[in-house]
């Protein structure tokens, strides 16, 4: 049970395996009015950013857990590097269909909504962990702009245009789904040329470092389109953003 190898080579050397920047992490979990102590449930985790720099700034305590061996890896040597080890952990599995009792203060699924199948069995898994009046914390992508044909969905590695909401169609889906929106903090044409344009360089020097792996065709196939392809198609079109 693993991620395949092509997301961690394109996300090496990555600390947030979303579009949104160190600061924006900070300004949400200062968004969150918390006290210390508060109890966090991240599910897909990655390589633990969040989990992490909340403990050390806001005294949260809290369960990460990812599919990924190399991203929970990372995330407990981080734990290690900012001396919260006592404050967090991270299990290396499947988040999907994961519950944790009991019920914690904030349940989270910062971008990765593939493990309910969607925003609203994420909501739904999520709330299983929840405590009652606890806060629910989904990131998920949304269209900037409504894109005009298949070509520009795919462009954005959508299957097509009903993949995504416009974002008040995005909220929106939350008042369906029986939940307040209280914040959001959304990514950025910057945030998103940090997020994406680091991948190209970590292709490149895994490329540099291993010519004659298998994976090398497929990692200089994806580096020689995907600039190209997120200046044209992502750039333009795709936002994404994180609600309480």
């Amino acid at each position: 049970m693993d991620l395949p190898r092509i997301f961690t080579i394109r996300e090496s050397g990555h600390r947030i395996h979303n579009p949104l920047t160190p600061h924006k992490f900070a300004v949400l979990g200062e968004a969150l009015r918390l006290p210390p102590g508060t109890r966090v449930l991240d599910l897909a985790s990655g390589s633990g950013e969040m989990l992490c720099t909340w403990a050390r700034d806001l005294g949260f305590t809290g369960t990460g857990v990812d599919v990924s061996s190399v991203f929970t890896a990372q995330a407990r040597d981080r734990a290690v590097e900012l001396g919260v080890t006592d404050r967090v952990e991270f299990v290396h599995g499947d988040a999907t269909g994961y519950v944790t009792d009991p019920p914690v203060d904030v349940a989270a699924c910062v971008g990765a909504t593939w493990i309910g199948d969607g925003v609203a069995g994420t909501a739904e898994l999520l709330g299983r962990s929840l405590r009652p009046g606890g806060l629910m914390l989904i990131g998920e992508p949304y269209w900037r702009r409504t894109p005009p044909d298949q070509e520009t969905a795919e462009g954005c590695h959508a299957t097509g245009p009903s993949d995504f909401l416009l974002l008040h169609e995005l909220i929106e889906q939350f008042g369906d789904l029986g939940y307040d929106v209280v914040e959001m903090v959304l990514a950025d044409q910057d945030s998103w040329d940090r997020y994406c344009a680091a991948q190209w360089l970590n292709l490149r020097r895994w490329l540099d470092r291993n010519p004659q792996d298998e994976m090398a065709p497929e990692v200089r196939a994806e580096l020689s389109t995907e600039p190209a392809r997120y200046a044209r198609y992502m750039r333009e079109y795709l936002g994404w953003g994180s609600s309480p």
